[in-house]
């Protein structure tokens, strides 16, 4: 499967410069983040994709969309993937907004409210990648799904520390990462 990290957000713009939260909720692509979803679109499209699994939150669906619409197929949202809850524009979007936005896709794997209420520990994020991990290694066409996740999701999946708009080849059938430090 191919892990594809959304593009620059507003939160890693002002985060990245200041390492301090800005507090934007569901924080929006920026300039940026559109193009390098555009050109991530652009080299995925000629692989043989046949699902795109997405992050609910709307810098992982604004990177999904311009992929979706060049490979004609939906975007399956579920939270599994989402990023670790700690910071502002991990407040996510009720399931009704992101329907109006992406009439599209398909939220039926999400509540209304699907984001936690309390700071998500790194443990917990590990052990959901886990969980993915071995349910994406269950399906015979693993190798054809693209999953449009975040960096802490990412890194809990690989060890590796991805940039935004980049994405990186994942064998689920392969023994997971046996150590993996965050560093935020």
């Amino acid at each position: 499967m191919i892990l594809l990290r959304h593009g620059q957000s507003e939160f890693n713009l002002h985060f990245t410069a200041t390492r301090v939260d800005p507090g934007i909720v569901d924080a929006p692509l920026t300039d940026l983040g559109h193009e390098q979803a555009h050109a991530a679109a652009k080299h995925l499209s000629d692989l043989p994709i046949r699902r795109i699994i997405a992050s609910p939150y709307t810098r992982a669906l604004q990177t999904a969309a311009p992929l979706a619409r060049a490979l004609g197929i939906p975007v399956t949202v579920t939270p599994v993937v989402r990023e670790r809850y700690k910071f502002a524009c991990d407040i996510g979007s009720p399931r009704t907004k992101l329907e109006q936005a992406w009439p599209e896709h398909d939220f039926s794997a999400i509540e209304e409210f699907w984001w936690p209420s309390d700071e998500e520990h790194a443990d917990s994020v590990i052990e959901r990648a886990r969980s993915f991990r071995g349910e994406m290694a269950a399906l015979p066409d693993w190798a054809e799904t693209v999953v449009v996740s975040h960096w802490g999701f990412i890194l809990s999946m690989t060890g590796k520390s991805v940039m935004n708009g980049t994405w990186l080849r994942v064998d689920p059938t392969e023994a997971a990462p046996e150590e993996i430090v965050w560093r935020v």
